[in-house]
Parts: structure tokens; sequence; C-alpha cells
């Protein structure tokens, strides 16, 4: 049976002991052939089931709030903070397993986080350590083969060396955007807000990668002829940036023959909207919400002869949020992918 008020349960209890004390002085007095004075017994009753009820009920409260109070002092330990006292009822109870119900679900949700995180930790430094790997090897290899008496032959030997360096480009381009990622990261990038025009950072951007899309055959082009410019505010030397990685991603993944577009409209009143769409290999449904993490390839063995460092997609991610704008991808596999983000307008 619950018990819904600790001093209702002193009086029960206050009145139980009363009871069986009268039955007891009644019984002894009897024995004793003693006459019994009904007025002073009920006197007496009355008096001992008050202090009764006072002591118990004080009692009680005491000892619940002390075992309570050791409960609190445990969570408070971790909690870093004072919980007032509380005065012993149903309710008060109902309280506190409320409140270390609460805690122990936020404990779990923070024991959760950093086991997402240990596990993000080992997963970016084996990653990290298998990118850097490939290019020292590779670098490596070709010095040995040289020291081993390749570097008489001049041809082999500038074969060789040229492989080292792009292997060394490779390893630059490695560093200078793990670099870079850890200043967005940290807040070590400032921006540089200003007003400019985006289609001539788009035109910029296909001219700068005109070469790259050549090879492939792939046609760099808006999708429309804008007779006026489009002003946005914005960082414009990380936009070009972001501008470079999306279309040289799309030039990368892009089928022979396809082509990259890219299109600049109006989100609402105050913000406009860069697409960038491909019409090349695409990405399955379940690879789409990790395009963004560090160093996550759909198809790692492929994705690597592609060059690049694996970290294009997570910079152009922190320049976006870094401009309080958001960026965002679909893709369907065999038909290509299409890059989005906001900018504020000008």
């Amino acid at each position: 049976m619950k018990i819904k008020n600790f001093l209702l349960f002193s009086i029960l209890l206050s009145f139980v002991l009363v009871a069986c004390i009268n039955a007891a002085i009644i019984f002894f007095m009897y024995n004793t052939l003693e006459k019994v004075n009904i007025n002073a017994l009920l006197l007496f009753s009355g008096i001992l089931f008050i202090l009764l009820s006072i002591i118990l009920n004080s009692g009680i409260n005491n000892y619940i709030n002390y075992r309570i109070d050791k409960i609190y002092n445990q969570v408070n330990s971790l909690k870093k903070r004072r919980i007032s006292r509380i005065n012993v009822n149903a309710d008060e109870f109902d309280f506190l397993a409320r409140d270390i119900l609460k805690y122990s679900y936020k404990k779990k949700r923070e024991i959760s986080k950093l086991n997402y995180r240990e596990n993000y930790r080992r997963d970016f430094l084996g990653n990290v350590a298998h990118e850097l790997k490939t290019p020292l090897f590779t670098v490596q290899g070709y010095l040995l083969t040289l020291i081993e008496g390749a570097a008489e032959n001049r041809e082999i030997r500038e074969k060789y060396l040229k492989r080292a360096n792009l292997a060394i480009e490779r390893l630059s381009e490695i560093v200078s955007d793990l670099d870079l990622i850890t200043k967005l990261e940290t807040n070590g990038l400032k921006l540089k807000m200003d007003t400019f025009n985006i289609l001539k950072v788009i035109q910029k951007v296909f001219d700068l990668l005109e070469m790259q899309a050549k090879k492939k055959n792939i046609k760099l082009t808006l999708d429309k002829f804008y007779d006026i410019p489009e002003f946005v505010l914005a960082d414009e030397t990380k936009m070009e940036q972001v501008l470079i990685n999306l279309v040289m991603n799309s030039i990368k993944y892009g089928k022979v023959g396809g082509t990259t577009i890219v299109s600049v409209d109006y989100e609402d009143e105050d913000k406009l909207i860069v697409k960038v769409t491909d019409n090349g290999e695409g990405v399955a449904e379940a690879d789409v919400p990790r395009l963004f993490e560090r160093f996550y390839r759909v198809d790692k063995s492929r994705s690597r002869d592609q060059g690049g460092s694996g970290l294009g997609l997570a910079i152009v991610k922190h320049i976006i949020e870094a401009h309080e704008q958001t960026i965002d991808v679909t893709s369907t596999v065999g038909q290509g992918s299409t890059f989005y983000f906001t900018l504020e307008k000008a």
C-alpha cells in the first residue's frame, strides 16, 4: 500500500502503539485486581498519542531526509551544484525519482557523446595516418630506388623525381588542408566580409579549372545567361575556395563528356542559393549524410586514385557554416549530384 502522507502514517502508528500500551495496562491492573481509572487512562492515552505522533513523524522525516541527503550528496559531487533539502512526503519522493532519472538520462547522453567523440577521434587519427602514409611510402620508394643505382639513368631519375615531387605535393596539400580545417573548427580563421558579384567568382573558378575539365571533356557552364550581377555579402576568397572544391569535386567524379552546371537563384528576399550540379556517377543514399565528414570516401580505392586530401567537402561545410549559412546535397546513383548552399544577399 502506498502511503500518501508520512504524518498520517505516524498518527496511525501512534494509535496502534497507544492501543497496545492501554491493553497492556488494563491487563496488568486486571491481574493485580487494581481498579482502572478511565479518566486518567484517557488523559494518559491522549498525551501519549500526541507525543508519539510528534516523535514518530519527526523521527521518520529526519531519517528519510538523512537518507535522501546522502543520495543527493553523492549526486551533487558529480553535478557540481547543491540541491536544496526537501520536506519528506510522497510528492517529494516522486520529485527525487524524476530528478535522479533526469540526471541518469543526462549522464547516459554525455557518455554516448563521449563514446562518439572517441570513435570519431580514433577514425580521424587512423584516416590521417593512412592518408599521410601513402605519399610518404611513395616518396620513400622512389628515393630508395634512386639511391640503389637508378639515379645513374637520367631518364629514370627524372621520371622518379617527378613522381616523388607529385607525392610531396599531395602530402603538402593534406597538411595544408588539415591546418585549414583545424583553424576553421577553432574559429582561428577570420572572415573578411565584403560585397562582390558571385557570378564573377564562378566564372573565375571556371577559368581556373578549365584545363582539368578538358582532360575529361567536361563542360563547365552556368545554367543560363545572367544579364545583371548577383551581389552577395561574404568572404570572397573563401567563397572562391568553396566553389573550387565543389566544381573540382564534380570534375573528379563526373563522367567523360559530361557537364557541370552552376546556377544562382533566390532562396528568399534575403538569401541566394548557389547550386553545383553534375551528371556523374552519383552517390548512394546511405552515403549522402556522411559526404561532409573528414576523409570520408564513398569508394576509398577509386577516390584515392583521383587525388585530393579527402578534406575538401569538410572544409566547404565549415566555411559555409562560418558564414552562418547552410549547405546540403542531393544525389542519385548513375544520374549525378547537386551541392547547394545559401549566401546572404548584399
